[in-house]
């Protein structure tokens, strides 16, 4: 089976020109004409391809490689003759500027269609407000008084709903529902995504009963949203996702969730109702957290880690039955294999 392209070939990039995107230094000798159009690994990178070198554990490969060109640090071995070097602190990173320039259009979800404009067989309320430059793909809803900024593109059958908005230069993904949101600009939500559905607010009793649920979401600029995730609008109080925070696939995220600017969950995640995340927090993957649950400025859950109380800044804690400091879940961990191969405990006097 031939392979095609799913992404535009580029014109590519000259060695000069990514000296300049990267500020890498070229290792003497290098020809700054060289024209890269590609990027791959060591281990088939080929003569127009860049590629990098940031691990020991990858030396037989940069042995052997044959790229065109590689990004590395000053010092150890160098790779075979024609591979013209280019040097820098942080390998990867300017690997990752390099290839943005070269495939634009990997950074965020395109039409499925091609759009260009409004997709014949979407459907577009006559109230709805939408800037020039919108590309709507066909099968999508966009409800009533909605409004659309200039650049966004909305995914084949997404349903948008009455009263949304959402920024400019955003892709919203095929198949996502979005309804009770404000969205800022360049947010990028991927397909299957719901959000601004009930939260899961009952009064518990012989018949639960359903409690209104009347806040929004608000999704501030620059946030990116994975797959099948999840966000419910809040009850009396707005739900909020801040400033350049990455969300993985498949989260489920709570009613009056307050999420702070920069911060990173990772895939299947479940934040209960009211919890406080402040900027910058990572969450590894499969992270629960108890509702009214505050984690600090800067701090650090392990994958898997069941959180029950509030979470230091700056502290990294972990455990999967209840999260603690990370060296405390460790040393508890110990202890439990010891006793679980018969042996003693050090300094507890048993045998």
């Amino acid at each position: 089976m031939s392979a095609r392209p799913f992404f535009k070939r580029p014109a590519g990039l000259t060695l000069s020109a990514i000296v300049k995107l990267t500020g890498a230094e070229p290792v003497a000798g290098a020809s700054l004409d060289r024209v890269i159009t590609n990027i791959a690994p060591l281990d088939t990178a080929g003569p127009a391809d860049l590629t990098f070198f940031d691990s020991p554990k990858f030396l037989d490969q940069l042995a052997e490689t044959g790229a065109g060109v590689c990004l590395m640090r000053r010092g150890g071995v160098q790779p075979p003759a024609g591979v013209a070097v280019l040097f820098t602190n942080e390998p990867y990173r300017a690997f990752v500027k390099v290839a943005s320039e070269l495939f634009p259009g990997s950074m965020r979800p395109g039409s499925a269609f091609e759009t260009d404009g409004i997709a014949n067989g979407a459907s577009v309320h006559a109230t709805a407000k939408l800037e020039s430059g919108v590309m709507v793909d066909p099968g999508a809803v966009i409800g009533p008084r909605a409004a659309i900024g200039s650049g966004t593109m909305i995914g084949a059958t997404a349903v948008i709903g009455p009263d949304v908005q959402i920024g400019r230069d955003c892709s919203i993904g095929p198949g996502a529902s979005i309804a009770h949101a404000l969205i800022g600009d360049r947010v990028i939500v991927h397909g299957g995504c719901h959000i601004g559905q009930d939260g899961f607010g009952f009064q518990m009793g012989a018949r639960h009963v359903k409690v209104p649920q009347l806040g929004r979401v608000i999704i501030q600029d620059n946030v990116e949203i994975g797959a099948g995730t999840t966000i419910d609008r809040g009850g009396i109080r707005d739900t909020v996702i801040g400033e350049g925070t990455k969300i993985d696939n498949l989260v489920q995220i709570a009613h009056n969730v307050q999420i702070g600017r920069h911060c990173v969950v990772v895939a299947q995640c479940g934040i209960s109702g009211s919890v406080t995340l402040e900027d910058y927090v990572v969450l590894g993957g499969k992270v629960g957290i108890i509702e009214h649950a505050r984690i600090g400025e800067g701090a650090q859950v392990a994958a898997r880690s069941s959180v029950m109380r509030n979470v230091p800044a700056g502290e990294r804690w972990g455990g999967v039955t209840n999260a603690k400091p990370i060296k405390d879940a460790l040393r508890e961990q110990v202890v439990i294999e010891r006793l679980a191969r018969g042996e003693g405990v050090r300094g507890s006097g048993q045998k």
